[in-house]
């Protein structure tokens, strides 16, 4: 009898969970007006005149995350609250307004010919991939903490 109750306590925990597994990781396109509004504040302010090609929404169990990509290619990440964690800019540069100035100077001062391609931001640290291939990242402070 005690196992029964067991296999019946575990049956009801595994159909319990399927269901909110299944709802992780679901991506679906959304329009602009469904952007966080820092994100579209962002868009309107540093990418003008770019036109979007799709904007997705990709919910996880705790978070959300938002990702545009425009017609030319170029491709902009954002949090749950629409604050950018990362550009990629293919053919162009990284909107110079979008790149902190500590990294701007270092990156103008060392690679004077080069071009930030992406930039990708977490709490901790900044990466930038320039037009070299050369990745340079940064803390949270902007000093120099890896270059690939």
């Amino acid at each position: 009898m005690n196992s029964i109750v067991k296999t019946i306590a575990i049956a009801a925990l595994l159909l319990t969970a399927v269901p909110a597994a299944a709802n992780t990781g679901d991506e679906k396109a959304i329009t602009l007006s469904q952007l966080p509004a820092a994100a579209r504040q962002t868009i309107m302010t540093h990418f003008p005149g770019h036109k979007v090609s799709i904007a997705k929404v990709e919910s996880e169990l705790f978070s959300k995350t938002y990702t545009v990509i425009f017609t030319n290619g170029e491709k902009i990440e954002f949090d749950g609250k629409g604050r950018w964690e990362e550009v990629k800019c293919k053919r162009s540069a990284v909107p110079a307004s979008l790149v902190p100035a500590q990294i701007a100077r270092y990156i103008k001062a060392n690679y004077p010919d080069c071009r930030i391609l992406e930039i990708e931001r977490d709490d901790e640290e900044y990466e930038v991939k320039l037009s070299n291939y050369i990745e340079v990242t940064f803390d949270d402070k902007f000093n120099v903490i890896d270059i690939d």
